[in-house]
């Protein structure tokens, strides 16, 4: 895509919901009916067959957003108004649930294979990390240290025009791996220190076969 033409750094910003509302006007009815506050049988198959979900968490610092992913129905739901995500093994940052422990708030977006359509859940969530439940969620025999457990406050499915727009299920929207940085690059370039980026990137494979779980 071109660059901007239009300088942006002095053009006024929308600054209340008086002004957005008069700028967009108000949702239809069916955009306000598909909000439910808790797992409508409609949902749970969404939820289900989802492999992959992002987690948004709010701190201190600031917002957050993690990408989770597993076999289909990863996310369990333990009733219509609770579920249960497993925390699997990553780089020890803990940045969502730093955030969890100290603000409960979260929000997640399941998205399905080919599927159009993605499901948002608003609500609060508690961390457990009892033994004999984790183990109900190990993986190749590898127990989570946690659980996230959200208490779900607000569900709606989203409608199938950002995807759309993206194509981002189109075999032909797939990029190349060589038109991006690899992860040993963006590290040796922002390594203080000497660092192998080719061995770096070599090695993954092994090491994340080793550690994926």
């Amino acid at each position: 895509m071109d660059g901007l033409q239009t300088p942006w750094q002095n053009l006024p910003r929308v600054a209340s919901e008086e002004e957005l509302e008069a700028l967009y006007g108000t949702p239809g009815q069916s955009a306000l009916v598909k909000e439910i506050d808790y797992i409508s049988p409609h949902y749970r198959a969404f939820i289900e067959k989802s492999p992959f979900a992002i987690l948004a968490t709010s701190g201190p610092e600031g917002l957050d957003c993690s990408p989770r992913g597993d076999p289909p129905g990863f996310v369990r739901i333990l009733d219509k108004k609770t579920l249960a995500l497993p925390d699997r093994r990553g780089n020890r940052r803990l940045d969502s649930l730093r955030n969890i422990v100290r603000d409960p708030r979260v929000a997640l977006i399941f998205l399905v294979p080919g599927i159009g359509e993605t499901l948002r859940i608003n609500g609060r969530a508690e961390l457990v990390a009892d033994e004999g439940f984790c183990a109900e969620f190990a993986m190749n025999g590898k127990v989570p240290q946690s659980v996230i457990l959200i208490t779900v406050e607000r569900t709606y499915f989203q409608c199938k025009k950002a995807l759309a727009r993206s194509g981002l299920w189109s075999p032909e929207a797939q990029v190349s791996r060589d038109a991006l940085p690899s992860a040993g690059e963006i590290l040796q370039a922002l390594m203080k220190e000497p660092f192998d980026g080719a061995a770096y990137d070599r090695d993954y494979p092994d090491r994340m076969a080793r550690t994926i779980y």
